[in-house]
């Protein structure tokens, strides 16, 4: 696979704390990339480091061979979709004028708002399914409401890259199943999706290529199915288990074995 994004030897750090030295990733295009790893192993870094919120102290991240810092903030934001882990809403902002936001980089003095940014907020919102939300002070919504607002802001920026830290969370199962397949069905339409993910059966699933860290370090990178065993979950997670195919789609479902106390 081809690679437009790319982080090549870099080292990140916040304060005095170094949390990767020398990591390099391809973000392969057109696929859908789960990084997952235990907490505090630099996941939510790496995808900071990617959208130019951290600035690597060592090495560069590129885009079509140009590095991050160089491109001007909205030009970026056209291609880089971002949706952090805690983002903040403004205090009484309706759900349909913070999805509005996500059209912010495809606007101008002279074209504030245009068909196009209607088309795409509302296609967003309907991918999300919060149009019946749409009046609705975002503040007042539940933990799950709310994700899956800030996903349809994202969704709006029709951006090529969709870089997204724990999409997943306070979704309920069914939320999280469904947010999976239509960022699956966004890579078969030619999108490149990087994702931090917690469930590795899920990543497994939805995603085409895995990327496992620990300790700041890149542990293995590949198809879910050539690199998920055993030794990869004692290795990553210190997780005894067994890997069974999935029932429904054949890919390795990890089975934990670890009894507990």
């Amino acid at each position: 696979m081809t690679a437009r994004l790319t982080a090549r030897d870099i080292t990140l750090r916040y304060g005095d704390r170094v949390v990767s030295t020398r990591l390099n990733l391809d973000v392969p295009d057109g696929a859908f990339t789960a990084v997952v790893g235990p907490n505090a192993c630099g996941k939510s870094t790496l995808l900071r480091a990617l959208v130019r919120l951290l600035r690597p102290e060592a090495g560069h991240v590129e885009l079509d061979g140009r590095e991050v810092g160089a491109y001007a903030p909205k030009t970026l934001a056209r291609q880089l979709g971002f949706l952090p882990q805690d983002p903040l809403a403004p205090d009484d902002i309706k759900v349909w004028q913070l999805v509005s936001r996500g059209r912010f980089p495809h606007q101008s003095l002279l074209a504030l708002w245009s068909p196009d940014d209607e088309e795409a907020v509302t296609e967003a919102m309907a991918a999300a399914g919060v149009e019946d939300l749409a009046d609705r002070p975002v503040q007042e919504l539940s933990g799950g409401q709310r994700q899956r607002v800030w996903i349809a802001m994202v969704l709006a920026q029709r951006t090529s890259y969709l870089l997204l830290d724990e999409p997943t969370s306070f979704l309920d199962i069914t939320h999280q199943y469904q947010l999976l397949g239509l960022l699956a069905r966004l890579r078969d339409e030619g999108r490149t999706v990087i994702a931090v993910l917690h469930d590795i059966n899920q990543a497994c699933r939805f995603a085409d290529h895995l990327v496992a860290m620990r300790d700041g370090s890149v542990i293995a990178e590949g198809v879910p199915g050539d690199i998920v065993d055993a030794a990869l979950m004692k290795d990553v997670f210190d997780l005894p288990s067994v890997i069974v195919p999935d029932p429904v789609t054949g890919t390795p479902m990890v089975v934990p074995t670890l009894q507990g106390e």
